[in-house]
């Protein structure tokens, strides 16, 4: 039977490479299946928006499929379906991703199709078009969420003055105001190889991998591209922050309240992590999820969520009421929040919420695309290629104490942005 550990990823078998023009290349082999998946990132994301035009990474990431130089949007997608393969562009605050699933044997016209739109896009007038009104017509839908405008209003306050304040999606004056000059300069200006990292798992020998990588995207050029974007300081809250978006007509309140979290790769995001799982993941949704909605029935949903990234990801609790219900669902989250820095987490707690985190690393890495998102975030995080060989330990290591003294470093029930979306 083979050793559950080794059979995670590792520096033995995860191969690593960098070409010289600044692209890294991991890749992993999976004889045991016949497909292979890419997974890949350059720095090219919404911080690098204007204020008057946010959402331009967002809107020129939406359009790289739309028609190349040599390809229109139709045969782009004809090239896919004839091999049964798939491919897709995102964009996120900090980078622009990629991602796409083939049989092995045609790894090459994934790989060349995935060049020729990053590299070569056309952006067609009539294509754009599409776009922005697909774009408006979300963020219509958006502005009648209350989810989605309480998480909005949430980031305006915990993030005040920051780029993560911002919506990558953009503004519908602001993605008006966009052209296809705009978008055009945008990629000119910030895709290139600097700091580019592509992922491939899957049936596929890792020195052919390279090579095919190389034959696409070795020669890639980009002399003015700017380095990766800094953040600025984070301001961290003063006091309880409350403010409510008003949506006309809706019969459900949203509530997102919170602060800003550590980074992923920060000491105590493990600590953090496993906190959370017990304050607002694990079972019926935790503590939060117990109190707020099988205790006292005031919610229909109530989770807490720690997002770590590169920057502090935001540490939230999020509630879906009845109107009449708000304030006494935001008390009882913050007595929750109160409780959890002042007592901590039980032993029961914590080994349950371990037993819950190394049992499903396994199954999380079944699959090629699995593996492909876990060898990303390595990269991405500076984490280590034997992260998941120790991760079991990692999570082993962390105590109650370290739990209770992370949680006090980030959470304070006096220091809360709070936020609603719903009707007066």
């Amino acid at each position: 039977m083979p050793d559950p550990v080794s059979s995670l990823p590792g520096a033995d078998d995860i191969t690593e490479v960098t070409l010289p023009n600044g692209i890294t290349i991991l890749t992993r082999p999976n004889f045991n299946s016949p497909s292979v998946v890419i997974n890949a990132y350059l720095h090219a994301g919404s911080i690098f928006d204007p204020d008057d035009k946010l959402g331009l990474a967002n809107f020129t990431v939406a359009a790289l499929m739309h028609g190349t130089r040599q390809r229109s949007h139709l045969e782009i997608y004809e090239a896919l379906e004839a091999v049964g393969a798939s491919l897709g562009f995102d964009a996120a605050i900090h980078i622009v991703g990629f991602n796409g699933k083939a049989l092995a044997e045609d790894l090459d016209l994934l790989l060349e199709l995935a060049s020729e739109c990053l590299r070569e896009p056309d952006f067609p007038e009539d294509e754009i078009e599409r776009i922005r009104a697909r774009i408006l017509t979300g963020l219509a839908l958006r502005a009648q969420n209350p989810e989605s405008m309480a998480s909005l209003t949430f980031d305006q306050i915990v993030y005040r003055g920051h780029p993560y304040s911002r919506p990558e999606d953009g503004h519908p004056d602001t993605v008006r105001n966009i052209s296809r000059e705009d978008m055009r300069a945008f990629h000119r200006r910030f895709f290139g190889p600097r700091g580019m990292v592509v992922v491939v798992v899957g049936g596929v020998e890792p020195a052919q991998a390279i090579e095919k990588v190389s034959r696409v995207f070795g020669d890639w050029q980009n002399s003015g591209q700017p380095e990766m974007a800094t953040l600025p300081p984070l301001r961290p809250l003063d006091g309880n922050l409350h403010r409510q978006a008003f949506i006309p007509g809706t019969s459900q309140s949203s509530i997102v309240m919170g602060v800003a979290g550590p980074p992923r790769n920060a000491p105590g995001f493990l600590a953090a992590s496993l906190g959370n799982n017990v304050l607002g993941q694990f079972g019926m949704y935790g503590r939060i999820g117990e109190a707020v909605r099988e205790k006292s029935g005031l919610a229909y949903y109530a989770y807490s969520s720690l997002s770590g990234g590169v920057g502090p990801g935001p540490w939230y609790f999020v509630a879906g009421v009845a109107p009449d219900n708000v304030e006494r669902t935001i008390d009882l989250i913050r007595g929750e929040i109160e409780r959890f820095i002042r007592q901590g987490i039980s032993e029961e707690e914590l080994a349950d919420s371990k037993a819950n985190y190394i049992g499903r690393l396994p199954l999380s890495l079944e699959s090629n695309a699995g593996v492909s998102a876990a060898l990303i975030s390595l990269k991405r995080y500076g984490l280590g290629l034997d992260y998941y060989r120790t991760y079991a330990d990692r999570v082993n290591a962390v105590t109650r104490e370290e739990i209770l003294e992370v949680a006090r470093q980030y959470l304070d029930p006096e220091k809360l942005a709070i936020a609603v979306a719903g009707p007066k």
